[in-house]
Order: structure tokens, then C-alpha cells, then sequence
């Protein structure tokens, strides 16, 4: 039986992660952050009481700002394959909290690489690596386009990104960035844009919701479907050869467009229900990110099957499902969520067609 470790386990990603490596009969050992709310909500369906039952999915309590305890996890659990995907992952939030950002989603992963180098591990390593590090370079980007990243999320991860190579040619590790565009599912974090969009397409049909605010809507992005994407992670680490590969569709939807997919599946005209929210808005903006994965398609036998307008009806369809089962939401609930908007200013109006 082989042992995976998955850091993020409790997120989209890891979710779907774990779903695949224990039907693929895998032990999975997952790392979690103590808190004193569950986190665990995506992952509850995995997990069996280890009292009553012999489970495969285990669960530790571990952070990566925590060197010493990563090398104890490593030490206990002597995993085959270490699939790295905790991150502070929103883009936007990097730009409040950057000195955070670049300490858990930077030098994490460089904590997670040393830990292995140290304890000499023998097992093979993923890092999660995203398209925003390509930043302002013109699309269509592979694995040869340059980085440009645009904001300390981007940063942080073309920083791992190289600690990753760089611990493969040192060091002999079997180590792999996976450069993943957009992906999305109905398990995408609510503050997200596209599970933002999806759930108020939902709520508003339902009456539950009036308005959605949103920054950018020219933004142009390359969205898949999740699931597939941790297909992806892990046939690069069943490869022979170590290496670098971008995960995409190879097709991109501005936010206008994808909120116009969304809003259709329910009927209803986006325009009369979004408004503009400078605060949505980054600092330096990522104009177009559009993936081309043939090294993929060539190496791995990987090919992305469900594009934006597809994920856009799925997702709006997940939402409408948990919504009509849920109970109303506190209204405190709901603030936390998404703020209401700051007070009018002229350049903030009702988001128009053009």
C-alpha cells in the first residue's frame, strides 16, 4: 500500500486529492491547522472513526511555519509521495497580508523540501505552482514562458517554484512543479470569484440574495475543472523523469462572459444584478492568463475535459442544490462573507454592458 501526505488536505484541491489517491488504494495522511472551528467540512465524507474502523485517510495537526514538526511528520509518516498544496492562495488578500504570504506560501515550501533533504526521505515530491506567476507575460504561457508575477501571492509561489527546481538538480530529489491555471468546483471557497458568482446566480434565482459586487470584469482567465487537475498531480509523480508541466484547457472566458454563463442557467440578465466594488480591485492587475498544457497531453496523457461555460452551469447547479437544501444563513453570517460594498463614491455605479 503506498502512503501520501497531503499538505492543504482540508481545501478544494486536497479534497479531490484525497478522494483520488484512496480509491487508487492509497494511504492518505493528511496535514491540518489546529483551530477551534472544523475545517474539515470538504473531507467529512472520507473519514471514518479510526476507533471503530480501520481507515486509510489519517489526519495530523501541523503548520508550515512549523519546521520542526514538518520533519516530524516526514520522520512518523515515511510517505511515498508528499503532494504540497497549503498556501495562503488569494491573490487578493496577499496584498494585505504579503510578509504572511510569502512566509507560509514561499518559504513553506522551501521548509517542506529541506525537511526532506534532512531526513532523507526517499519519496517524491509535488509543489503546487500557479499560473499567476506568469503575471503580465502575454498568453498563451507554458513552461517556457517567463515569469512576471504581479502580486506577493505570485511572488511567493515562483519562489517555491525555484526551490523546487533548484532541490531536483541539487540534491537528486524527485520533485515537480505543477503549474495549474484556474481551477474551479463546487467545493471553490466562497470568497473566490467564481464561486462568488455561481452562488449569488443561485441565491438571487432563489430570492435569497439582491445584488453581487465585483472588481474587474475584463480580466481574461483560463477556468477548468478541478477534479481533473489532481488527476494531473498525480501522474507527474508516476512519471519516470521529474519535471515541470502546466495543467490548462487551452481556452479562456473574461469574468463578464462567465457571469453571463452563470447568470443564463438561471434565467436571468447579470447586468440588472452586479455591481461595481473598487475594492475588488488588485493593486496590479493580471490582464490574461490562457494555458497551453500540450507537454502535458504529450508526456502524461493529461487533456482537460471540462472548459468554462461547462464549469460555469456545473457549479451554478451545485449551488442551487445547497441552497434549497441549507437553512437561512444568520445575517451576521452573510456580512462576514462579503462585506457590503464602501459607501457610493462617482466612479463606483451599476456595472454596464460594455
Amino acid at each position: 500500500m503506498r502512503r501520501a501526505l497531503i499538505t492543504g488536505i482540508t481545501g478544494q484541491d486536497g479534497s479531490y486529492l484525497a478522494e483520488l489517491l484512496l480509491a487508487k488504494g492509497y494511504e492518505v495522511h493528511g496535514v491540518v491547522r489546529r483551530a477551534s472551528t472544523f475545517t474539515t467540512t470538504r473531507i467529512d465524507h472520507l473519514y471514518e472513526d479510526p476507533r471503530e474502523s480501520l481507515t486509510r485517510l489519517i489526519l495530523h495537526y501541523g503548520d508550515l511555519t512549523d519546521s520542526s514538526r514538518i520533519a516530524g511528520l516526514l520522520l512518523e509518516i515515511a510517505p511515498d509521495e508528499v503532494y504540497h498544496l497549503a498556501a495562503q492562495s488569494h491573490v487578493r488578500v496577499s496584498f494585505n497580508e504579503p510578509l504572511h504570504t510569502a512566509n507560509v506560501t514561499g518559504l513553506g515550501t522551501a521548509r517542506i523540501l529541506e525537511a526532506i533533504r534532512m531526513v532523507g526521505l526517499p519519496c517524491r515530491f509535488y509543489q503546487a505552482s500557479s499560473s499567476e506567476m506568469f503575471g503580465a507575460t502575454p498568453p498563451p504561457q507554458d513552461e517556457s514562458s517567463p515569469f512576471h508575477p504581479r502580486s506577493p501571492y505570485a511572488a511567493a509561489k515562483t519562489f517555491g517554484y525555484w526551490m523546487t527546481r533548484n532541490y531536483r538538480e541539487a540534491y537528486g530529489i524527485f520533485a515537480v512543479n505543477g503549474i495549474l491555471f484556474n481551477h474551479e468546483s463546487p467545493r471553490r471557497g466562497e470568497t473566490f470569484l467564481t464561486r462568488k458568482v455561481s452562488r449569488a446566480a443561485a441565491r438571487i434565482s432563489l430570492g435569497l440574495q439582491k445584488r453581487l459586487y465585483l472588481g474587474n470584469l475584463d480580466a481574461v482567465r483560463d477556468w477548468g475543472y478541478a477534479p481533473e487537475y489532481v488527476e494531473a498531480m498525480w501522474l507527474m509523480l508516476q512519471a519516470q523523469e521529474p519535471a515541470d508541466y502546466v495543467v490548462a484547457t487551452g481556452t479562456a472566458l473574461t469574468v463578464r462572459e462567465f457571469l453571463a454563463h452563470c447568470f443564463e442557467h438561471v434565467g436571468l440578465d447579470w447586468a440588472e444584478h452586479v455591481e461595481f466594488d473598487q475594492r475588488h480591485l488588485r493593486p496590479t492587475e493580471v490582464d490574461s492568463l490562457i494555458g497551453d498544457a500540450g507537454k502535458a497531453e504529450r508526456e502524461l496523457g493529461w487533456k482537460a475535459r471540462v472548459h468554462g461555460a461547462a464549469l460555469a452551469r456545473l457549479m451554478v447547479e451545485a449551488d442551487l442544490a445547497a441552497e434549497r437544501a441549507a437553512p437561512p444563513p444568520s445575517r451576521l453570517h452573510e456580512l462576514l462573507r462579503d462585506p457590503a460594498p464602501a459607501p457610493r463614491q462617482a466612479e463606483s455605479s451599476r456595472v454596464r454592458r460594455a
